[in-house]
């Protein structure tokens, strides 16, 4: 009879447990687009990636622009000269490539510079409400996974009201 009673008494401290939990939702690009961080960071991407196309195009330019002498006076040149300017051509152009590849690179890497500083500091300040405030599980809603909430706050406000934004 005592195992019955212990038995009881310990289901029912499972399912008030399990039912006292408190879920909260929060959508992640809602409250980054609010943080003044984000915008900065975007410019910073958006320069960084003006300053490599301008610097292509003037890789290119210089490309046409010796392309278009060398096909004007290959009829004139000698052998080896045209050798020599073909292989120049070649090799700017190579380097042109290696550019590109390396300018994507570049970007890629700028933007995790910039935003991985942001993304921790919202995802600590979602942490810490969910912490003060007693929540078991925080779900952002911004991934479209969720298809379905009961019962569920929506902690946006309290998040950006913790980083100080409006």
């Amino acid at each position: 009879m005592k195992k019955l009673i212990l038995v009881a008494t310990l289901m029912c401290g499972m399912f008030s447990s399990t039912f006292a939990q408190k879920f909260g939702h929060v959508n992640s690009l809602e409250l980054l687009s609010k943080m003044p961080e984000v915008t900065l960071a975007d410019k910073q991407v958006e320069d960084f990636g003006k300053t490599l196309q301008d610097q292509l195009q003037g890789m290119v330019a210089e490309y046409k622009a010796k392309l278009e002498d060398y096909q004007a006076k290959a009829s004139l040149m000698n052998d080896a000269i045209r050798k020599v300017k073909e292989q120049e051509l070649g090799q700017l152009e190579q380097r042109i490539q290696e550019f590109q590849n390396n300018a994507q690179d570049n970007i890629t890497t700028k933007k995790k510079e910039l935003y991985d500083p942001i993304l921790k500091k919202a995802d600590e300040a979602i942490k810490a409400v969910a912490k003060e405030n007693g929540y078991t599980y925080v779900f952002d809603t911004s991934v479209g996974a969720l298809l379905f909430v009961t019962d569920s706050d929506n902690i946006l406000s309290i998040v950006s009201t913790k980083l100080g934004l409006k």
